[in-house]
């Protein structure tokens, strides 16, 4: 699954850069948000097929909380612990690891609170944190269990990595891979603005 994903990514690179025309690729960027409705509309076809779904994740109750409250806690350690070893300031390095793989939001938010140089950097690792959930998310979902292949997703859940979790897991992730995305994704604004006016 990961090398279809990269070969697919790879391809639409190289037709983006070199093949397609301008106005093809202008086409395909500007109906890119109906393929995903397309797609959340079959994926909730599929979690409607199974009559158990629902019923499994209501019986969490307020526990469906603990996996987006424990993706952003991870997320802004791992801003904390990088801010000494790239060099950023800290303010910073935690605003672009609470972006959580939004990466046109992050680069946009951060653009405008530190420059634009914090805003590309923001775009850049939150863009390869999105390209490596496509890797490492069939074998966590294959090596360690199907809940925890949603945390490199991060905000992303709900929508571009959905296709590889709905593919190496079951409908019941899936759901609480939506509920993880949507939480996750309303923080995102949230929370960089929180840390950059609390740790700049």
């Amino acid at each position: 699954m990961a090398i279809i994903a990269l070969i697919c990514l790879a391809a639409g690179v190289a037709c983006g850069l070199w093949f397609l025309p301008q106005e093809a690729v202008n086409f395909f960027t500007g109906h890119s948000q109906l393929v995903l409705y397309l797609l959340m509309f079959l994926v909730g076809i599929s979690v409607g097929l199974g009559k158990d779904v629902f019923r499994k994740v209501g019986s969490y109750r307020l526990r469906v909380l603990l996996l987006p409250a424990a993706i952003i806690a991870a997320s802004v350690l791992a801003g904390l612990l990088c801010a000494p070893l790239t060099g950023r300031q800290l303010a910073e390095s935690v605003c672009i690891t609470s972006g959580m793989g939004w990466y046109s939001l992050c680069g946009i938010l951060l653009t405008d609170l530190a420059g634009p140089e914090a805003g590309a950097v923001a775009f850049l690792a939150n863009l390869l944190r999105e390209m490596l959930s496509f890797l490492v998310i069939p074998w966590i979902a294959a090596h360690l269990n199907h809940y925890a292949a949603i945390a490199p997703a991060g905000a992303t859940s709900e929508d571009t990595t959905l296709a590889v979790l709905i593919r190496c897991t079951g409908e019941e992730i899936v759901v609480l891979a939506v509920v993880n995305g949507v939480l996750c994704s309303a923080a995102v604004p949230f929370l960089i603005r929180f840390f950059y006016s609390l740790l700049g």
